[in-house]
């Protein structure tokens, strides 16, 4: 029996007494995956059971079928919870058919589940106790990431996912009609966190979904997902949000190895993975000294052009063993590839107050110090090519006064994926939304 990523050996054997061989018929017929309830004694095996995570047993006095299972699955537990070295072997991907002969032929040799299956198929993957275990540590992030925040003077606030305009510009939308208006779903909430700033909030954060219509078939993008948002305003220095920022991440990292280790250790019996290493004070490192660091070891990289995803990871090497650490954040990035309202750098144009944060040598969150004056917004949407009528409400919410401030948001799948070093950011997301699925 199984509840949960808990398990227990259970025995019904026929006596004189209470269990007749009509109840042991009974038992056998059961098909997997129902909801039963038992009545049973607890013994003590001398041997302790090994293929249980109870070492004791239980002698079935009483057996209840509660609800019962369809006699057919699509895949069985045993096989959906095996040992994977090769993830993105998993992720591959296989015709039903093939992966149901593997199952009928295989299933001592080792089938696989493979991810499509997997996710046609949620309900059932969902109970692998893997999953119980990587859904249980999404929940720790939100709890931890809540706490955090609370703690620190930050809001909770709630904002509109049905929006008149993209909230990050460009082309990729989900549009739809309201009412007979244009509307489209929400990019991000930044533009509200602002305004909630403006209106003298000073610290806020939400947890909410994020839509992306980006045409993105990767494992680490996702057409909705769950976003840990935040906006603070600046006293003195937009480092002041780099600080609350490694601060929060290391809190939630330090919360998840104290609290969660007993689902840490149920991921990894089946995606082992290496511990992921956190140094305090976080590495903060400038744009260019990334750069240096780049071209030292060899790898190209034009001073004021962004990474790529590869150079990203290779400088996660980098920072790894030289500061053997799985997190980092680096600042001042290039004017070029930041948005129109990033802060410029008051000692250099040609860079900007923003920063990434990296997990594994992969980015997790972009944030900036944004522009809070509407005239050199204006000046900055117009260099950038921007109809600043376009924009008018956005430049608008700043003319009435506004705090210097800073922000930024995370995925939450991503932080997970990063942590438990998933190769798939669709095995951490409840119901996946991508470019082809849209359904269960």
């Amino acid at each position: 029996m199984r509840q949960r990523y808990s398990t227990v050996q259970c025995v019904v054997a026929a006596d004189d007494q209470v269990i007749s061989k009509g109840m042991v018929v009974y038992a056998k017929k059961v098909a997997n995956e129902s909801i039963v309830e038992i009545k049973a004694k607890v013994i003590q095996p001398k041997v302790p059971v090994q293929s249980c995570t109870q070492k004791i047993e239980l002698e079935v006095k009483e057996l209840w079928v509660v609800n019962k299972s369809a006699p057919i699955l699509p895949f069985q537990i045993e096989d959906a919870s095996r040992l994977v070295t090769n993830q993105a072997a998993e992720d591959g991907g296989v015709d039903k058919a093939e992966e149901h002969k593997e199952g009928e032929k295989g299933a001592k040799k080792g089938a696989v589940v493979k991810q499509d299956i997997r996710l046609n198929n949620r309900i059932i993957d969902l109970r692998v106790p893997t999953n119980q275990a990587i859904f249980k540590l999404q929940s720790g992030v939100c709890r931890l990431y809540r706490e955090f925040m609370l703690k620190n003077g930050f809001m909770e606030i709630h904002t509109p996912k049905l929006i008149g305009g993209a909230s990050e510009g460009g082309a990729n939308v989900f549009a739809l009609k309201y009412f007979g208006q244009d509307a489209c779903l929400a990019q991000s909430p930044q533009l509200y966190k602002q305004m909630a700033l403006c209106a003298d909030f000073e610290r806020v954060f939400e947890i909410g979904p994020v839509f992306r219509a980006e045409d993105s078939n990767t494992n680490r993008h996702l057409c909705e997902f769950t976003g840990l948002d935040m906006e603070m305003t600046i006293k003195e220095h937009y480092f002041e949000v780099l600080d609350v920022l490694a601060e929060l991440l290391v809190h939630i990292f330090t919360g998840i190895e104290a609290k969660y280790k007993k689902e840490l250790d149920v991921v990894k019996q089946q995606y082992p993975f290496e511990d992921f290493k956190c140094k305090t004070p976080v590495v903060k490192l400038h744009f260019k000294d990334g750069v240096k660091m780049l071209r030292e070891a060899g790898v190209e990289q034009a001073p004021l052009d962004d990474l790529s995803t590869e150079t990203e990871k290779a400088l996660g090497r980098l920072v790894k063993e030289k500061y053997d650490t799985d997190f980092y954040m680096l600042y001042g990035y290039p004017a070029a590839v930041r948005p129109f309202y990033t802060m410029l750098d008051p000692h250099d144009s040609n860079y900007t107050n923003s920063y990434d944060f990296f997990m594994r040598g992969e980015e997790i969150t972009s944030g900036a110090q944004r522009i809070h004056e509407p005239v050199l917004l204006t000046e900055r949407a117009k260099h950038f090519g921007i109809p600043v009528e376009t924009i008018q409400d956005y430049i608008d919410a700043f003319k009435y006064g506004a705090p210097a401030h800073g922000g930024a948001g995370f995925g939450l799948e991503r932080i997970v994926k990063f942590y438990c070093n998933l190769h798939n950011i669709r095995k951490s997301s409840l119901f996946p939304r991508d470019p082809k699925r849209l359904k269960p």
